[in-house]
Protein backbone atom coordinates (compact mmCIF):
# COMPACT_ATOMS: atom_id res chain seq x y z
CA UNK A 1 0.00 0.00 0.00
CA UNK A 2 1.54 3.27 -1.09
CA UNK A 3 1.15 6.15 1.39
CA UNK A 4 -0.06 9.53 0.20
CA UNK A 5 2.92 11.82 -0.21
CA UNK A 6 2.59 15.17 1.44
CA UNK A 7 6.24 16.05 0.85
CA UNK A 8 5.28 17.53 -2.52
CA UNK A 9 2.27 19.36 -1.14
CA UNK A 10 2.71 22.94 -2.30
CA UNK A 11 -0.15 24.16 -0.12
CA UNK A 12 1.43 23.44 3.24
CA UNK A 13 4.47 24.72 5.11
CA UNK A 14 4.11 22.24 7.96
CA UNK A 15 7.26 20.20 8.48
CA UNK A 16 6.78 16.44 8.52
CA UNK A 17 9.46 13.79 8.41
CA UNK A 18 9.19 10.79 6.11
CA UNK A 19 8.66 8.55 9.12
CA UNK A 20 5.80 10.73 10.43
CA UNK A 21 4.14 10.69 7.04
CA UNK A 22 4.29 6.91 6.80
CA UNK A 23 3.01 6.46 10.35
CA UNK A 24 0.12 8.83 9.73
CA UNK A 25 -0.94 7.00 6.59
CA UNK A 26 -0.77 3.58 8.26
CA UNK A 27 -2.88 4.79 11.18
CA UNK A 28 -5.44 6.24 8.80
CA UNK A 29 -5.63 3.03 6.80
CA UNK A 30 -6.01 0.63 9.74
CA UNK A 31 -8.06 2.99 11.89
CA UNK A 32 -10.87 3.19 9.40
CA UNK A 33 -13.44 0.47 9.97
CA UNK A 34 -14.40 -2.09 7.36
CA UNK A 35 -18.02 -1.13 7.75
CA UNK A 36 -17.15 2.51 7.26
CA UNK A 37 -15.53 1.74 3.92
CA UNK A 38 -18.71 0.27 2.45
CA UNK A 39 -19.88 2.16 -0.61
CA UNK A 40 -23.04 1.53 -2.56
CA UNK A 41 -22.52 2.40 -6.20
CA UNK A 42 -24.38 1.37 -9.30
CA UNK A 43 -23.69 1.95 -12.95
CA UNK A 44 -26.60 2.43 -15.32
CA UNK A 45 -25.95 2.57 -19.05
CA UNK A 46 -27.33 5.71 -20.68
CA UNK A 47 -26.61 5.39 -24.39
CA UNK A 48 -22.86 5.06 -24.68
CA UNK A 49 -22.04 6.89 -21.43
CA UNK A 50 -22.08 5.28 -18.00
CA UNK A 51 -24.24 7.06 -15.45
CA UNK A 52 -22.53 6.46 -12.12
CA UNK A 53 -24.64 6.73 -9.00
CA UNK A 54 -23.05 6.96 -5.56
CA UNK A 55 -24.63 6.42 -2.16
CA UNK A 56 -27.73 4.58 -1.06
CA UNK A 57 -31.33 5.07 0.04
CA UNK A 58 -32.23 8.73 0.36
CA UNK A 59 -28.61 9.71 -0.26
CA UNK A 60 -28.00 8.82 -3.87
CA UNK A 61 -26.06 11.13 -6.15
CA UNK A 62 -25.18 11.15 -9.84
CA UNK A 63 -21.43 11.55 -10.42
CA UNK A 64 -20.65 14.45 -12.82
CA UNK A 65 -16.87 15.08 -12.96
CA UNK A 66 -15.42 18.37 -14.23
CA UNK A 67 -18.77 20.08 -13.92
CA UNK A 68 -16.92 23.38 -13.58
CA UNK A 69 -14.06 24.11 -15.95
CA UNK A 70 -12.02 27.31 -16.25
CA UNK A 71 -12.13 29.52 -19.35
CA UNK A 72 -9.53 29.52 -22.11
CA UNK A 73 -6.17 30.82 -20.90
CA UNK A 74 -6.76 29.81 -17.28
CA UNK A 75 -5.68 26.40 -15.97
CA UNK A 76 -6.70 24.90 -12.66
CA UNK A 77 -4.06 24.45 -10.03
CA UNK A 78 -5.01 22.61 -6.85
CA UNK A 79 -8.73 23.33 -6.46
CA UNK A 80 -9.12 24.02 -2.74
CA UNK A 81 -11.99 26.35 -1.82
CA UNK A 82 -15.69 26.59 -2.72
CA UNK A 83 -18.50 28.98 -1.82
CA UNK A 84 -21.96 29.92 -3.11
CA UNK A 85 -23.62 33.29 -2.57
CA UNK A 86 -27.32 34.03 -2.07
CA UNK A 87 -27.80 34.64 -5.81
CA UNK A 88 -26.47 31.15 -6.56
CA UNK A 89 -23.10 32.23 -7.94
CA UNK A 90 -20.36 29.68 -7.24
CA UNK A 91 -16.80 30.72 -6.34
CA UNK A 92 -13.75 28.48 -6.73
CA UNK A 93 -10.41 29.20 -5.07
CA UNK A 94 -7.38 27.47 -6.59
CA UNK A 95 -3.61 27.83 -6.66
CA UNK A 96 -3.40 28.38 -10.46
CA UNK A 97 -1.37 25.98 -12.60
CA UNK A 98 2.22 27.07 -13.36
CA UNK A 99 1.45 26.91 -17.11
CA UNK A 100 -1.67 29.11 -16.85
CA UNK A 101 -1.62 32.34 -18.86
CA UNK A 102 -4.03 33.95 -16.44
CA UNK A 103 -3.09 34.24 -12.78
CA UNK A 104 -6.65 34.58 -11.48
CA UNK A 105 -7.11 32.43 -8.38
CA UNK A 106 -10.86 33.08 -7.95
CA UNK A 107 -13.19 31.81 -10.67
CA UNK A 108 -16.92 32.57 -10.61
CA UNK A 109 -19.75 30.55 -12.21
CA UNK A 110 -23.51 30.85 -12.23
CA UNK A 111 -25.70 28.26 -10.52
CA UNK A 112 -25.82 26.20 -13.71
CA UNK A 113 -22.05 26.01 -14.01
CA UNK A 114 -21.58 28.71 -16.67
CA UNK A 115 -18.38 30.74 -16.33
CA UNK A 116 -19.00 34.38 -15.38
CA UNK A 117 -15.68 35.99 -14.43
CA UNK A 118 -12.34 35.51 -12.72
CA UNK A 119 -10.10 37.67 -10.55
CA UNK A 120 -7.76 37.41 -7.57
CA UNK A 121 -4.31 37.17 -9.15
CA UNK A 122 -2.93 38.34 -5.79
CA UNK A 123 -3.85 34.91 -4.37
CA UNK A 124 -1.96 32.95 -7.04
CA UNK A 125 -0.05 30.08 -5.46
CA UNK A 126 -2.01 30.24 -2.21
CA UNK A 127 -5.73 30.19 -2.99
CA UNK A 128 -7.10 27.93 -0.27
CA UNK A 129 -10.04 28.29 2.13
CA UNK A 130 -12.99 30.32 0.90
CA UNK A 131 -16.37 31.16 2.37
CA UNK A 132 -19.15 33.71 1.92
CA UNK A 133 -21.16 35.54 4.57
CA UNK A 134 -23.97 38.07 4.46
CA UNK A 135 -23.41 41.03 6.75
CA UNK A 136 -26.33 43.43 6.79
CA UNK A 137 -27.43 43.92 3.18
CA UNK A 138 -24.09 42.91 1.65
CA UNK A 139 -22.22 39.67 1.12
CA UNK A 140 -18.49 39.23 1.52
CA UNK A 141 -15.89 36.58 0.73
CA UNK A 142 -13.28 35.49 3.28
CA UNK A 143 -10.08 34.05 1.78
CA UNK A 144 -7.22 32.09 3.33
CA UNK A 145 -3.98 32.38 1.36
CA UNK A 146 -1.38 29.78 2.28
CA UNK A 147 1.31 31.24 0.02
CA UNK A 148 1.15 34.81 1.33
CA UNK A 149 0.09 33.83 4.89
CA UNK A 150 -2.93 36.10 4.99
CA UNK A 151 -6.65 36.19 5.66
CA UNK A 152 -8.47 38.61 3.39
CA UNK A 153 -12.04 39.90 3.35
CA UNK A 154 -13.32 41.08 -0.03
CA UNK A 155 -16.51 42.16 -1.71
CA UNK A 156 -17.94 39.66 -4.18
CA UNK A 157 -16.14 41.46 -7.02
CA UNK A 158 -12.76 41.13 -5.30
CA UNK A 159 -12.40 44.60 -3.82
CA UNK A 160 -10.45 44.24 -0.57
CA UNK A 161 -12.05 45.27 2.73
CA UNK A 162 -9.17 44.22 5.00
CA UNK A 163 -6.26 41.82 5.15
CA UNK A 164 -4.64 40.19 8.19
CA UNK A 165 -1.49 38.25 8.88
CA UNK A 166 -0.48 36.47 12.08
CA UNK A 167 -2.18 37.95 15.18
CA UNK A 168 0.66 39.47 17.20
CA UNK A 169 -1.73 39.80 20.16
CA UNK A 170 -1.72 36.01 20.53
CA UNK A 171 1.91 36.01 21.62
CA UNK A 172 2.53 32.62 20.01
CA UNK A 173 4.53 33.78 16.99
CA UNK A 174 7.25 35.77 18.76
CA UNK A 175 9.84 33.08 18.11
CA UNK A 176 9.18 33.14 14.39
CA UNK A 177 6.74 30.22 14.41
CA UNK A 178 4.95 29.97 11.07
CA UNK A 179 1.42 31.26 10.46
CA UNK A 180 -0.34 29.63 7.51
CA UNK A 181 -4.14 30.04 7.62
CA UNK A 182 -6.25 27.37 5.97
CA UNK A 183 -9.95 28.02 6.66
CA UNK A 184 -12.44 30.27 8.45
CA UNK A 185 -15.63 29.58 10.43
CA UNK A 186 -18.28 32.17 11.23
CA UNK A 187 -19.94 32.60 14.62
CA UNK A 188 -23.57 33.74 15.05
CA UNK A 189 -22.52 36.99 16.78
CA UNK A 190 -20.72 38.22 13.65
CA UNK A 191 -17.26 37.08 14.72
CA UNK A 192 -15.13 34.40 13.13
CA UNK A 193 -12.40 31.85 13.76
CA UNK A 194 -9.20 31.31 11.75
CA UNK A 195 -7.46 27.93 11.59
CA UNK A 196 -3.66 28.09 11.40
CA UNK A 197 -3.74 24.63 9.90
CA UNK A 198 -0.42 24.59 8.06
CA UNK A 199 1.53 26.77 10.44
CA UNK A 200 1.52 26.31 14.21
CA UNK A 201 -1.78 24.49 14.85
CA UNK A 202 -3.63 27.33 16.60
CA UNK A 203 -7.22 28.53 16.33
CA UNK A 204 -7.66 32.32 16.53
CA UNK A 205 -10.96 33.95 17.43
CA UNK A 206 -12.04 37.43 16.27
CA UNK A 207 -15.13 39.50 17.08
CA UNK A 208 -17.61 41.12 14.69
CA UNK A 209 -15.27 44.11 14.24
CA UNK A 210 -12.48 41.73 13.17
CA UNK A 211 -10.61 42.44 16.40
CA UNK A 212 -8.62 39.73 18.14
CA UNK A 213 -10.31 37.86 21.02
CA UNK A 214 -8.33 34.74 21.95
CA UNK A 215 -6.18 31.84 20.78
CA UNK A 216 -6.47 28.14 21.67
CA UNK A 217 -5.24 24.76 20.48
CA UNK A 218 -1.57 24.25 19.68
CA UNK A 219 0.26 21.12 18.58
CA UNK A 220 -0.53 17.84 20.33
CA UNK A 221 -2.77 14.80 20.55
CA UNK A 222 -4.36 15.35 23.97
CA UNK A 223 -7.80 17.00 24.45
CA UNK A 224 -7.68 20.61 23.32
CA UNK A 225 -4.56 20.10 21.22
CA UNK A 226 -4.47 19.86 17.43
CA UNK A 227 -2.36 18.54 14.59
CA UNK A 228 -3.07 20.24 11.28
CA UNK A 229 -6.45 21.86 12.11
CA UNK A 230 -7.30 22.22 8.45
CA UNK A 231 -10.98 23.18 8.54
CA UNK A 232 -13.58 24.30 11.05
CA UNK A 233 -17.29 25.08 11.30
CA UNK A 234 -19.77 26.41 13.83
CA UNK A 235 -22.04 23.39 14.28
CA UNK A 236 -25.53 24.60 15.14
CA UNK A 237 -27.34 21.27 14.76
CA UNK A 238 -27.88 21.03 18.52
CA UNK A 239 -29.25 23.52 21.04
CA UNK A 240 -25.75 24.56 22.09
CA UNK A 241 -23.61 25.64 19.11
CA UNK A 242 -20.11 24.19 19.15
CA UNK A 243 -17.01 24.78 17.06
CA UNK A 244 -15.98 21.61 15.25
CA UNK A 245 -12.41 21.41 13.97
CA UNK A 246 -11.08 19.07 11.27
CA UNK A 247 -8.09 17.85 13.29
CA UNK A 248 -6.74 16.29 10.14
CA UNK A 249 -3.36 14.81 11.04
CA UNK A 250 -4.93 13.42 14.25
CA UNK A 251 -7.59 11.68 12.10
CA UNK A 252 -10.55 13.10 14.02
CA UNK A 253 -13.07 15.85 14.53
CA UNK A 254 -12.58 17.79 17.71
CA UNK A 255 -15.33 19.87 19.29
CA UNK A 256 -14.82 23.05 21.33
CA UNK A 257 -17.10 25.48 23.11
CA UNK A 258 -17.29 28.86 21.36
CA UNK A 259 -14.68 30.16 23.82
CA UNK A 260 -12.21 27.39 23.03
CA UNK A 261 -12.70 24.69 25.68
CA UNK A 262 -12.43 21.06 24.58
CA UNK A 263 -15.73 19.13 24.51
CA UNK A 264 -15.24 15.83 22.68
CA UNK A 265 -13.64 13.88 19.86
CA UNK A 266 -15.34 12.13 16.95
CA UNK A 267 -13.26 9.43 15.26
CA UNK A 268 -15.78 7.03 13.69
CA UNK A 269 -15.55 7.23 9.92
CA UNK A 270 -12.77 9.83 9.98
CA UNK A 271 -9.53 9.38 8.04
CA UNK A 272 -8.15 12.85 7.27
CA UNK A 273 -11.17 15.19 7.51
CA UNK A 274 -10.58 18.49 5.73
CA UNK A 275 -13.58 20.72 6.37
CA UNK A 276 -17.33 20.75 7.08
CA UNK A 277 -20.63 22.10 5.85
CA UNK A 278 -24.08 21.48 7.34
CA UNK A 279 -27.54 21.25 5.81
CA UNK A 280 -30.39 20.54 8.21
CA UNK A 281 -29.37 17.72 10.53
CA UNK A 282 -26.61 16.46 8.24
CA UNK A 283 -22.97 17.40 7.91
CA UNK A 284 -20.72 17.01 4.89
CA UNK A 285 -17.11 15.93 5.53
CA UNK A 286 -14.68 15.98 2.58
CA UNK A 287 -11.80 13.69 3.52
CA UNK A 288 -8.35 13.92 1.95
CA UNK A 289 -8.10 10.13 2.00
CA UNK A 290 -10.24 9.85 -1.11
CA UNK A 291 -13.82 9.96 0.16
CA UNK A 292 -16.69 12.33 0.96
CA UNK A 293 -18.69 11.40 4.05
CA UNK A 294 -22.13 12.47 5.24
CA UNK A 295 -22.92 12.16 8.96
CA UNK A 296 -26.15 12.65 10.90
CA UNK A 297 -26.77 15.06 13.80
CA UNK A 298 -25.08 12.58 16.15
CA UNK A 299 -22.08 12.37 13.79
CA UNK A 300 -22.87 8.79 12.84
CA UNK A 301 -21.96 7.92 9.26
CA UNK A 302 -24.89 7.94 6.87
CA UNK A 303 -22.88 7.15 3.75
CA UNK A 304 -19.43 7.37 2.18
CA UNK A 305 -19.34 8.68 -1.38
CA UNK A 306 -16.81 7.95 -4.12
CA UNK A 307 -14.35 6.02 -1.97
CA UNK A 308 -11.15 5.82 -4.00
CA UNK A 309 -8.75 4.91 -1.16
CA UNK A 310 -5.92 4.14 -1.41
CA UNK A 311 -5.16 6.58 -4.22
CA UNK A 312 -1.85 7.24 -5.92
CA UNK A 313 -3.31 9.43 -8.67
CA UNK A 314 -2.53 12.91 -7.36
CA UNK A 315 0.02 13.59 -10.10
CA UNK A 316 -1.67 11.50 -12.78
CA UNK A 317 -3.17 12.89 -16.01
CA UNK A 318 -6.92 13.34 -16.10
CA UNK A 319 -7.27 10.34 -18.40
CA UNK A 320 -6.08 8.11 -15.53
CA UNK A 321 -8.73 9.33 -13.07
CA UNK A 322 -11.18 6.56 -12.16
CA UNK A 323 -14.87 7.33 -12.81
CA UNK A 324 -16.85 7.42 -9.58
CA UNK A 325 -13.74 7.54 -7.39
CA UNK A 326 -12.31 10.55 -5.60
CA UNK A 327 -8.57 11.17 -5.33
CA UNK A 328 -8.17 13.85 -2.63
CA UNK A 329 -11.36 15.74 -1.69
CA UNK A 330 -10.22 19.01 -0.14
CA UNK A 331 -13.50 20.85 0.35
CA UNK A 332 -17.17 20.32 -0.46
CA UNK A 333 -20.35 22.36 -0.17
CA UNK A 334 -24.07 21.80 -0.38
CA UNK A 335 -25.49 23.87 -3.20
CA UNK A 336 -28.79 25.63 -2.61
CA UNK A 337 -30.71 22.88 -4.41
CA UNK A 338 -29.20 20.09 -2.27
CA UNK A 339 -26.57 18.95 -4.77
CA UNK A 340 -23.00 18.55 -3.51
CA UNK A 341 -19.97 20.17 -5.12
CA UNK A 342 -16.51 18.74 -4.40
CA UNK A 343 -13.09 20.33 -5.05
CA UNK A 344 -10.02 18.11 -5.04
CA UNK A 345 -6.38 18.64 -4.15
CA UNK A 346 -4.83 17.57 -7.46
CA UNK A 347 -2.34 19.72 -9.43
CA UNK A 348 -4.62 19.91 -12.47
CA UNK A 349 -7.74 20.50 -10.37
CA UNK A 350 -11.10 18.79 -10.44
CA UNK A 351 -14.57 20.03 -9.48
CA UNK A 352 -17.17 17.25 -9.32
CA UNK A 353 -20.91 17.70 -9.01
CA UNK A 354 -22.87 15.08 -7.08
CA UNK A 355 -26.41 15.65 -8.30
CA UNK A 356 -29.06 14.62 -5.78
CA UNK A 357 -31.37 11.96 -7.10
CA UNK A 358 -35.06 11.80 -6.23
Amino acid sequence: MKPISFAENCETTAEYTRRQLLARTIVAAFGFSVAGRALAAETVQTGQSPNIVLGEGDHRYQWIPDWLTPPSGLLWGDTQGLAQDSAGRIYVSHTVHPDSQSGDAIVVFDKNGKFLMSWGAQFRGGGHGLDVRKEGSHEFLYHCDTQHKTVTKTHLNGDVVWQKGAPTEAGVYKDGSPFTPTNIAFSPDGGFYVADGYGSNWIHQYDARAEYVRTFGGLGIEPGKLHQPHGLWLDTRSSDPLLVVADRANHRMQYFTPDGKHVKFVTDGMRQPCHFKTRGDEMLVPDLDSVVTIVDRNNKVITHLGDGYPSDLRGAPRSAFIPGKFIHPHTAIYLHNGDILVAEWVPIGRITLLRKMA
